[in-house]
């Protein structure tokens, strides 16, 4: 009996021991097929284009001969490729701090009960939800200097017409760009800082309220602390997406006047549809994503969300 018993306990034991050894590996053979097809959609795509962009293929010439840094050299001479990344900086700097103060000043007057709450956010947000082309030519004729309601609106308050130039004029054509993107993606950093602002513990608001705390000082010392890692993610969402701004430099002004307003996106697809420098658009992606890389490290040590 007390081998049995023995027998019986021992398999039991070794039925066990299988079973925490499959437990244990499951989730990696679930995860492994989901895995390995991202790492070919992504991974491929991204080492077919370093092998590019040290060959020589252009849309005259297949010239897969190995090029040496021939095309990384060519970008360190090319002053409209850093011209392009200016504007892009120029535009991210302008637009992420408007869409920032703006998203934060929306969800704190939203903040608080209101007849209609609910159909005035789900209005705000509806800008996020629409294609940036469509955005782009929409606001496009809006800014129309005969037919516009724009200029006619400010024609009426002038008391005259007031055929403003707006995607032509090099005066008016950043303002432009720059509203019609605030415009649409203010929202998106609305809502997300309402989520953020609704989760802040109301007991310290009205503890500092009761000792006697200013709304600037429980704003900065209780609220924005609370809200950081939330702000600091839409700040780095926001800030990657505009610098891929192209659709609404595409929609608007195709880069123009000149290639004034042409962004580091712009100016790839320039070179890869249009010119069909295949190599040098390759090499050109591998440049931006060089700088991305760095930027992104910088701004999540500075921001203590990667230590």
């Amino acid at each position: 009996m007390t081998q049995t018993t023995t027998s019986s306990t021992e398999r039991l034991v070794a039925g066990r021991g299988i079973g925490g050894f499959g437990e244990r590996h499951f989730k990696y053979t679930v995860l492994a097929p989901a895995i390995f097809i991202l790492l070919l959609i992504g991974l491929f795509p991204l080492v077919y284009s370093l092998i590019v962009s040290f060959q020589r293929v252009t849309m005259m010439s297949a010239d897969t001969s190995f090029a040496g840094f021939a095309n990384y050299a060519k970008l360190f001479a090319d002053a409209r490729l850093w011209e392009s990344l200016l504007h892009t900086a120029i535009f991210a700097a302008i637009a992420l701090p408007l869409e920032l103060v703006l998203g934060l000043a929306m969800a704190q007057l939203f903040l608080e009960r209101m007849p209609g709450r609910q159909v005035f956010v789900a209005l705000l947000v509806l800008p996020t939800v629409i294609s940036p082309i469509v955005a782009g030519a929409n606001w496009r004729l809006m800014f129309d200097h005969r037919f516009g309601p724009i200029n006619q609106v400010i024609g009426w308050f002038m008391g005259e017409p007031t055929p403003i130039l707006w995607i032509i004029n090099p005066l008016t054509v950043y303002p432009a760009i720059l509203i019609c993107e605030v415009w649409q993606w203010t929202p998106f950093m609305f809502l997300i800082l309402l989520a953020a602002l609704s989760n802040v513990d109301k007991s310290l608001t009205e503890a500092a309220e009761i000792d006697g705390a200013s709304q600037w000082r429980i704003f900065t010392r209780i609220v924005l602390p609370a809200i950081w890692p939330v702000m600091a993610i839409a700040i780095l969402i926001r800030g990657l997406d505009l610098v891929r701004l192209f659709d609404i430099v595409w929609s608007l002004t195709r880069g123009g006047p000149g290639t004034m307003t042409e962004t580091i996106s712009y100016y790839t697809y320039v070179q890869g549809f249009s010119q069909f420098e295949i190599s040098y658009t390759a090499a050109m992606a591998f440049l931006v994503v060089a700088l991305l890389t760095v930027i992104v490290t910088l701004a999540l040590k500075r921001m203590g969300i990667a230590r």
